[in-house]
Formats: structure tokens, sequence, C-alpha cells
């Protein structure tokens, strides 16, 4: 950093422009000085608690308790402070408070007798663990986080020293008076959301919000309105943007995969997505079929749904399934660059035989009645086919609430990012065997690495937002659906889909899907070197962040791939629990380093709240470091020092006369 001597009447004249739009904002010496000391003094806290999470798939109860306790660092700050104060179930009962204050709070009236001691107590609690999470950041940026409700008397209350007899008591005359006003409830909802947000600083999701879980759209909710976020896009997110950009391939797929897990719910009711039509063509094409192969996947000790509405959607499962192979064979052949003719099928089935004919072999399709497939014609939509689309597609590009949540997600969204010396990005970079970036044509032109990464998102962005009915929008509109499935995709990178041959082919041969050289290669610390140095991820210990892939802990997979490799995918989908053996990851990146904590699976949110049943998490250093990383070691840190040197030079601009000092 530059001291004042160092700076020189030429370099000021150099950024002169901008320095005398800078004295706008600072307009004396007083100001600019004031300015560096808060900046110094940022520079020197503590880094902020991250916290890194992959492939959530709709599983919101999970999701939002592990934000509520901070995957676990509320429990162990409440351990911290209280100690053997508190007795285990005190403890236990405080953390739900904070979890779920108003949900709390009504069981709390139920039982409680001495409802004002409850009051006292438990405010003054509430202070102490605010106090806690809030004592690594600056008052400034405490105050901005504060409900503007409450904003004056929860600042008096955290910076009092309640040691202090005089001061103990000026804090017992506030905490009386909140209670005696009838304030309490709505002052310690505010104190609970203010520990939750203080002890997350930001959020990173890398991918895969949407599909198999029942709620993806109230996670999105969550996002949207959370206060420090970034998101990189996974194949699953991707799907559901081409299917809101138009995509009708895209929205077959979402139809399909929701009739898989069963979860009418998030298009019905999440986002308005009118299914009777569907509903009502399925149950009358498949009347008399059993639709045995198409029966939702679900648990059935949790299920709710009764015998007819399951018939009901593996009819829809199966009808919306034929319809997406025939809308995909159209993109295919409108685009042969996609160089995916080998997922065409319906034309190689012998109609009168029953078999499927592929690489010269034969193989015995195990559902025969196809009744909208045309032998002749096996890729032509029927009549009420292409009228389901038609209202299908009206229903998804007219959704305004999927429309605000995929704003969102261009929002705060990406490919990958890069940040604080970490590389994230939901699933692949395509490489070829020997380790080295694989080029992958886009319309004539080769990208690989970064560049490519950066490609595909800016298609992905014209599919969205282009108004105009180009031929560059129909490009990436249709390469979307290819980013699902295609064998170079960076979101996907698998030589097929195998969807046909899982549904309809039993040798299991068949259904394998082989993953691309990445997979493998990023186990090579000198590959992860390679990828870091490729998109310019500065620093000493910078890594590699990726989901896509659970980690099957049950067979001994360790998550932690080398110093620079940690993939986070821990299975938060419950489809997923009996692979993983866990239900998911948190890696958490504060000051001393990074942790990785491992998560059983959640029971329910009203069992947490009613008997305070807590996610059973346990902690894996992954690595730590001798010296706190401070706010100055960060990428935020780098921006403020840059900004201290501006401000230096507008100092020096004063003293010497170039820039003139305006009276306020």
């Amino acid at each position: 950093m530059n001291t004042y001597s160092q700076i020189t009447p030429e370099m000021i004249q150099e950024d002169m422009r901008y320095l005398q739009l800078l004295s706008r904002s600072f307009p004396t010496i007083a100001d600019a000085s004031t300015e560096i000391i808060n900046l110094e003094a940022i520079l020197n806290l503590p880094k902020g608690t991250e916290h890194f999470l992959a492939d959530l798939h709709g599983e919101y109860e999970a999701f939002q308790h592990v934000l509520r306790n901070a995957s676990g660092a509320i429990k162990r700050k409440v351990n911290e402070i209280f100690g053997n104060t508190l007795r285990e179930n005190e403890k236990k009962e405080l953390c739900t408070l904070i979890y779920y204050p108003e949900q709390k709070l009504v069981l709390v009236k139920e039982s409680e007798k001495e409802l004002d001691d409850w009051y006292v107590t438990t405010l003054n609690q509430l202070v102490m663990v605010c106090r806690n999470v809030s004592s690594k950041y600056t008052r400034s940026k405490v105050r901005k986080s504060l409900p503007e409700e409450f904003s004056y008397i929860i600042q008096e209350l955290l910076h009092e020293n309640s040691m202090e007899p005089n001061k103990q008591a000026y804090i017992n005359v506030i905490i009386s008076t909140i209670i005696s006003t009838r304030r309490a409830d709505d002052f310690i909802v505010a104190l609970c959301n203010l520990i939750q947000r203080l002890t997350i600083d930001k959020l990173h999701i890398l991918g895969d919000i949407f599909d198999r879980g029942p709620a993806p759209h109230k996670i999105m909710d969550i996002l949207c309105n959370y206060h420090k976020l970034d998101i990189q896009w996974g194949n699953h997110d991707i799907l559901w943007m081409g299917a809101a950009a138009g995509n009708d391939c895209c929205m077959a797929n979402v139809l399909r995969l929701a009739m898989r897990f069963g979860n009418m719910t998030v298009l019905e009711d999440g986002y308005g997505i009118n299914l009777l039509p569907l509903a009502t063509f399925a149950m009358e094409t498949y009347a008399d079929d059993p639709c045995t192969l198409f029966g939702p996947k679900v648990d059935p000790r949790e299920d709710t749904h009764n015998p007819k509405t399951l018939r009901m959607i593996a009819q829809m499962h199966k009808a919306i399934s034929i319809i997406q192979f025939k809308l995909e064979a159209e993109i295919i052949q409108r685009r042969p660059d996609f160089n995916m003719e080998d997922r065409m099928l319906l034309h190689r089935i012998d109609y009168d035989r029953n078999v499927l004919i592929l690489n010269g072999k034969e193989y015995e399709l195990k559902d025969t009645f196809l009744p909208t497939v045309d032998p002749n014609d096996p890729y032509k939509l029927t009549p009420e086919e292409q009228e389901i689309m038609d209202k299908l597609h009206h229903s998804f590009v007219s959704s305004e609430k999927l429309k605000q949540h995929m704003k969102c997600l261009f929002r705060y969204g990406c490919m990958y990012t890069v940040t604080n010396s970490n590389l994230l990005f939901h699933a692949s970079v395509p490489l070829n065997a020997d380790g080295t970036l694989k080029d992958i044509i886009i319309r004539g032109k080769a990208y690989k690495g970064k560049a490519l990464l950066e490609k595909v998102g800016h298609l992905i962005r014209t599919a969205f937002f282009t108004d105009e009915e180009s031929e560059d929008k129909k490009f990436a509109r249709d390469f979307v659906w290819y980013l699902w499935c295609g064998k170079d995709s960076p979101a996907f990178d698998k030589d097929k889909m195998a969807t046909f041959e899982r549904y309809f082919l039993k040798e299991k041969e068949l259904h394998k899907e082989t993953k691309g050289y990445y997979y493998t290669l990023r186990e090579d610390e000198k590959v992860c070197e390679m990828l870091l140095d490729e998109f310019g991820v500065i620093g000493a210990h910078r890594h590699i962040i990726n989901g896509h892939v659970p980690v099957k802990t049950l067979q001994g997979e360790n998550p932690i791939k080398n110093s620079k490799m940690m993939l986070i995918d821990g299975g938060f989908s419950k489809p997923y629990h009996s692979q993983t053996g866990i239900a998911g990851y948190t890696l958490v990146y504060h000051s001393r380093g990074f942790q990785l904590i491992q998560h059983e699976p959640f029971t329910s949110m009203q069992k947490a709240i009613e008997e305070g049943q807590d996610i059973k998490s346990s902690t894996q250093i992954v690595e730590m470091s001798t010296q706190r990383m401070m706010v100055k070691d960060t990428d935020k840190g780098r921006d403020l020092i840059k900004q201290i040197e501006d401000l230096k030079k507008l100092l020096v601009a004063y003293r010497i006369g170039l820039i003139k000092e305006r009276s306020n």
C-alpha cells in the first residue's frame, strides 16, 4: 500500500478525473481521513464466515433448518457462551427459539406460567448470543443488518457493558420496558433473526436447487431475499431456466422429473402450471395400461398420495416421457452439430416384434404399449400431444412466479465464481484424456476452460432475455436443452443421458452413463492447479469446490480429493440418502480455515420446533491456519486497500491544492 510520501503530483494528475468524482463523496480532508481510518479498522477484523452448499434438490425443510442453525454454529456458540451455567435442555430450548422464534413463542406461551420472568431471562440470553456473533463485524455493518424498528434499542444493548453496575441497571430498564409495552415477542423475533443473519456472512449455492425434492420454489423464496448470496448454476437449474425461456424439451423434462418423484405441488401450487390437460390425456390414453414402469419414486412411509392419484401420476409420467422423446428428436434433427443422433431411439424399435435394435443387437422392450407412436413417423406429435404442449408452453412462459425466480437465478448466478481464492462451479470443465482443456465447438468456434463457461453463460442469458425471435435466440434456446444432457456440456459431461434405456430396457449395461475425464482427473492436484491458473485464481491456499456428483460416504469415499479439490454434494435429496449414507454437507470457511459439516437426515420442522430435534452434524477439519484470516486477506480487503490508496491520493491532492475542499 502506498504511503503518503510515495504519492507524487504526477500520480494525482493521472487520476485527476476520478479523484474529482471521489471528492464529491468526501469533500473535506476530515471526511477523507475519517473514511481511511474506518477502512483501515475494517481490514483488521476477522473475515466473515462463508457457507457453501450444493445440490439442495428441493429439500426445503432441511435447507432452511441448516440456514437457521448455521450448520450447527449457533448451537456451538450457545454451548461456548453458557457452558455449565445452563442445563442441556435449557440450551436446547434457547437454540430452538433462535431457529424458529415465531413458532416457539406460541408453545412457550401455552406452557410458561411466569411469562415476564421468562422474557427477562430469555432476552438477556439472546443479547449475549447476539453480542458474540456480532463481535467480528464493525458497528456500521451490524447497524445495517438491524431491523429498522428496533435498531436503536439493539445497538444500545449490544454495545453497553453489562459488567458495570450502572450499565446493568440501564439494560434492565430497557428490557423491562420492552416487556411492559408488550413488544417482547416482536423484539425476540428480531434478535433471533439477527443472530441467524450475522452467523452466516455469505452463502454460496453450488447448483441444483430444483427437481427431486418437494419444494424448490420455497428454497428460491428464501434465496431471492437472502442478505448476501451467489449461485453457480447446476444442470437442473439450467433445465428450469430453459423451460421458463420457452424450450418445450426443457418443459417436458421438468414435467417428467416432477412425475418421477411425485412432486406435482411445485408445478401446480408453486408456479401455477396447469396440469389438467396432461392428466386428462394420460388417463384416457393409458386407461387400460398399468404403467407399472412409471410409478413415482416415493417413500411409502412418507407418501400421502392415495392409490388413484399414484396411478394418475404414473399415467402422466408415461405420457410426458413419450412426448419428451419426440420433442428431443426435433432439436437433434434441427441441430446436427449437437452430435446427439444416438439419443433418437424410437425409430430403432421393431414395433411388430417389440424389440429395440441397437448397434446390431436386439433388446426386448419392458413396456410395449405405445399408442401415440406412429411406426412410420415415430417422432411426430399427435394432435392431442401438440395441443397439450401448446397449453403447457403458455403456462410456463406466463408464470409470474417462475419469471421472478429465474430472474433471481440470473441476478445472483452464473456458471462459475471466483471468491477468496476459491473457484466454484457445479459440475465440470471438459478435459481431454491427457488432462488438457477440451475444445468444445459452438456454432463453428472452439471454446475451452474459462472461455467455455463464459460463452455458455452468455447463451443462457440470450435464451431468456433477448426479446427478438432471432436465429441467435433460437439457437441459444436449443442449446440450453443441450446443456442439460449433452455430452460436452460443462453442466453434465457424460456420454449420454440414458432416460429411454432406464425406462424400457432391462440390460443394466445400457443404463450406464460414462462420465467425462474431468471427474477422475480432478483428483490429480496438478490438474487442479492448471484449472485454478486458467480461471485466474490467486492466493497461497486456493481450491476448487464442486457439487453435482454425490459423495458415497457409505462406501468410504472422501469428499476431500486432494489439497485443492473439495466435492460437497452430500446428498440433501432423500432419494440419495441410501447411496451417500448422510443427508448433505456444508463447507464452512471462517477466519481459522475450512471445516466440512456432515449432516444426518432431518426429521421435520414440526419436530424441530416441538421437540427441539436438531440436525445431527459432525465436523471434519479440512484446512486450518495458524493465523486468523482477516478482512485484508480477502477479495473485499483488496478492494478496500485500493479505496484507501485512492483516498490517500485525494488527501494529498487537497493538501497541495490540486483539488479544493468544499463546505458540506
